[in-house]
């Protein structure tokens, strides 16, 4: 029997009966969507009559990319009006390569509505896309949002200017901010070959302590080394990291187990993920008030079936799933964890680390504690705070991933 779900085995069937094989479509860059909190929404009036202009590294190429727009937290249908889409000319700038424009259309037509709640792909765009590079999607909102869907930890400037100026190469007086609005995925169009990883977490996988415009999370890391070993060049890396992520509770976005159908078996061409989570259900245990063995011992419980169900829901898909160990937090100020907070991280730990959970291991927490104070970050690789690495961190994380299960 031939196994439609392997893109060799639909294309021989697709040979066989003489039909034309369908499009392998790859997701190549994503982000995950939430509600942008206060101090990350934008005025009503700064979105009315604008263009939104937003910058993004993709991970693996082709030769015809989709675009996802979403509303996926919006409270009634969003109007975009006009989308473009072009090379960026320049990190950190508004500028674009005109010459590479190109416009997005949605069956057929430039303008599209998006239901509530909803996300929405583009039609096929023909555009030379090179692996790592850099994409600037603008779109023109005639008037705002009702509910702002976003990803607030872009880690990348974004530029707003009233009017329709989607087609133009630079936006001179812009107003930038460093989050991504209504913007959610770009997939490609790619050989039987190619497939996705998703990086799943929280902020440490989102990227606080990389460096703004230089696109230094271990996620993009990660790509550059898929990229350069000939047998792991086609995996795209789709980072779905969200600040402040939870297992169990919502924070600054939904809980993980929430949003792992869109934000995972969702995504177009994903054979992997990898799972690093549980740092922020640890840590909000115990940071107001002291914790009962008992609460203990029911978080520990409560976050390995999490684990247990994200793994299944995964392998239904034939999606092979890796677990990243929790990175060490003991010189956080933020959570100040206790001898207790740490037997939790080690116990989820040796979890994760035994046979039988996960597909692999990525061993973060071994590559980044400090031999001298396991329960502590290496001081070369901590950010500062004592719970997220800086960018020597977040590559020696991107080199612990084992290769062999990509091959």
């Amino acid at each position: 029997m031939i196994d439609l779900r392997k893109p060799a085995a639909a294309l021989l069937l697709a040979l066989l009966i003489g039909a034309a094989p369908a499009t392998h479509w790859v997701g190549t860059w994503a982000t995950s969507q939430q509600v942008p909190e206060d101090r990350n929404t934008l005025p009503d009036a700064d979105l009315n009559d604008a263009t939104l202009r937003q910058s993004l590294r993709v991970s693996i190429g082709g030769n015809s990319v989709r675009v996802l727009l979403t509303n996926a937290f919006g409270a009634e249908p969003l109007v975009v009006a006009s989308t473009h889409i072009a090379p960026t000319a320049a990190p950190g700038t508004a500028g674009v390569d005109i010459t590479g424009d190109r416009v997005v259309r949605f069956n057929g037509a430039p303008r599209v509505t998006i239901p509530a709640g909803a996300s929405y792909w583009s039609d096929p765009i023909a555009m030379p896309l090179k692996p790592l590079q850099r994409l600037t999607v603008s779109i023109y909102l005639p008037k705002p949002p009702k509910g702002q869907t976003s990803h607030p930890g872009s880690r990348t400037a974004s530029y707003l200017v009233h009017g329709d100026h989607v087609a133009d190469s630079d936006l001179p007086n812009a107003k930038a901010v460093e989050h991504w609005y209504q913007l959610a995925g770009i997939a490609v169009a790619a050989g039987p070959r190619a497939r996705a990883v998703v990086t799943f977490g929280d902020s440490i996988t989102d990227g606080h302590g990389a460096t703004t415009n230089q696109d230094d999370r271990w996620p993009d890391a990660f790509a550059e080394r898929l990229r350069a070993n000939p047998a792991t060049r086609d995996v795209g890396v789709l980072n779905h990291g969200i600040g402040g992520n939870r297992l169990l509770l919502d924070g600054l976005g939904p809980n993980a187990l929430a949003r792992f159908d869109r934000d995972v078996l969702a995504q177009p061409g994903t054979r992997y993920l990898i799972i690093l989570e549980g740092i922020n259900d640890l840590g909000t245990l115990t940071r107001e008030k002291p914790a009962t063995p008992e609460a203990h011992q029911a978080l520990v419980k409560n976050m390995i079936g999490v684990y247990a169900q994200m793994i299944d829901r995964a392998h239904a898909r034939g999606i092979q799933v890796i677990g990243a160990t929790i990175l060490p937090d003991g010189g956080s100020g933020y959570y100040h964890p206790d001898a207790q907070n740490e037997a939790d991280r080690q116990a989820l730990n040796a979890w994760i680390r035994a046979p039988g959970h996960f597909d692999a291991v990525a061993d973060f927490d071994a590559v980044t504690r400090d031999p001298a104070d396991p329960t502590k970050m290496r001081k070369d690789m901590d950010s500062g705070d004592g719970l997220h690495p800086n960018p020597a961190g977040f590559r020696a994380m991107a080199a612990a991933v084992p290769l062999a299960v990509f091959r």
